[in-house]
């Protein structure tokens, strides 16, 4: 049995530890359990207009070095990512497949504009990830399929010739993606459901999704034989806001899917649900209510552009709540950004790369780090391990297909503690080790 130990701390970055004391000689840590979640996916990221901006301006080695970190099996491992259907918040300027008005033909429709960064970008993740896991989601549709017609704020048209055409929308942008080389996983109808933006973005009543899968979506993805899985959300926002369909007050996410997937014959479209931001608020009741759904935590918490460790421990947090509840991928929002990580609108954000167009400076945020004490440990196909103890809202313990066990652990505290792993029924995996404050820790023990 050998146990390596990798860890991070505000001071110093990926450090490897050596080999922690065997035995459990603290009260202290975690303890296995029989408890098994379901098979992760795996960790990823999203392609945004302004992340490949950022990339393409350094010389092409070292381009293809933050390319390499970021997909390639043996650095970052993201193979479970995002796309756009369309602009979204982060695009350098915002756009749809088609926005000829009352084209419900859609005989303008297009996915040209794509060709220009998002697809070069998802390219470069294939090239690592052959077999990558797609999800996309849309901030806004055509700007007159809404009512107001613009790409922020407003809500979707709910008559049965526009919800008919946008459904056909979503099976042109899987089948030109398709023809391009590029398998579309996972469709979600609409980024953060609930949010009225000042960039792209669309307002959905449970009504509105449910009649749109169950009427127009789910039967244009069956009669064009596709294969792609249909997500409920994103759902995002506060946990204890009111949305109203059909006269009905949906008090929280809970009511919001409930009354979409009590309607059996929209049911049988779904394939899972994705939670971002005050969604991890109902994952864990969406879990026990719909085990046999897919959950994906869809988009990181993004920061405001300050990079700090405080951040990271955060995100760690973050990171370890959706897969302890359900999720079997976690999707970090922007992989790299400019200095000051701006979006178009005004809103800087943290980003893993800060990519200096100027000077090629390149700079491995503290959130780096957070995804690789993941993803460098914990594989795809790897299931959640129970565990007890005092670190048990500080730590998790995962599976991997080779029967490695990744425990990956926390220390939030302003001073140094104890933490010993044990597994009652193999005692020859135990081990203790002394976390930093405020570090972050990646333990893999082998048989």
């Amino acid at each position: 049995m050998t146990t390596t130990w990798h860890t991070s701390d505000p001071t110093v970055r990926w450090r490897d530890a050596g080999a922690p004391r065997p035995g459990a000689t603290s009260d202290k840590g975690l303890t296995l359990t029989a408890d098994r979640g379901r098979e992760l996916l795996g960790f990823g990221g999203t392609f945004n207009e302004l992340g490949h901006r950022a990339i393409s301006a350094l010389p092409a080695t070292d381009q293809e070095q933050v390319y390499r970190e970021l997909f390639s099996p043996e650095e970052l491992n993201l193979r479970v990512n995002r796309s756009p259907v369309g602009a979204n918040d982060f695009a350098t300027a915002w756009y749809s497949y088609d926005e000829t008005p009352g084209d419900l033909a859609l005989e303008d429709f297009s996915v040209e504009r794509d060709e220009e960064r998002v697809i070069p970008y998802i390219r470069q993740a294939q090239r690592h990830q052959p077999d990558m896991v797609l999800h996309c989601s849309p901030w806004s549709p055509p700007t007159w399929m809404k009512n107001p017609p613009v790409y922020n704020h407003g809500r979707i048209v709910t008559t049965p010739e526009n919800l008919d055409a946008y459904a056909r929308y979503f099976v042109r942008f899987v089948q030109d993606y398709a023809e391009r080389g590029i398998r579309v996983d996972q469709l979600h109808v609409q980024n953060e459901v609930f949010a009225d933006q000042k960039f792209p973005s669309c307002v959905w009543s449970a009504e509105d999704l449910r009649v749109f899968v169950r009427d127009h979506l789910g039967p244009a993805f069956e009669a064009a034989g596709l294969t792609t899985k249909i997500f409920l959300g994103t759902l995002n926002g506060p946990e204890d806001m009111a949305f109203t369909a059909s006269d009905q007050v949906l008090t929280n996410y809970s009511g919001y899917v409930d009354h979409i997937l009590f309607d059996d014959d929209a049911r049988r479209y779904v394939a899972g649900v994705g939670y971002q931001w005050a969604g991890q608020h109902a994952i864990a009741r969406t879990h026990e209510t719909w085990p046999e759904l897919e959950l994906m935590q869809t988009e990181s918490e993004c920061g405001f552009g300050r990079n700090s460790w405080q951040d990271a421990e955060y995100v760690f947090h973050l990171v370890r709540h959706y897969l302890q509840h359900g999720a079997t991928g976690y999707t970090y929002w922007n992989m790299a950004l400019e200095p000051g990580g701006l979006s178009t609108w005004g809103w800087p954000q943290n980003s893993l790369f800060t990519i200096d167009p100027a000077s090629g400076g390149i700079v491995r945020n503290p959130e780096y780090y957070v995804l690789k004490h993941y993803s460098s440990a914990v594989r795809p196909g790897a299931v959640r391990r129970g565990a007890t103890g005092r670190f048990a809202a500080q730590g998790s313990v995962y599976e991997n297909t080779d029967g490695s066990l990744a425990v990956v652990v926390q220390n939030a505290l302003d001073r140094p503690e104890e933490f010993s792993f044990s597994d009652p029924e193999d005692p020859s995996t135990a081990f203790t080790a002394e976390l930093a404050p405020h570090s972050l820790n990646t333990f893999v023990v082998r048989p």
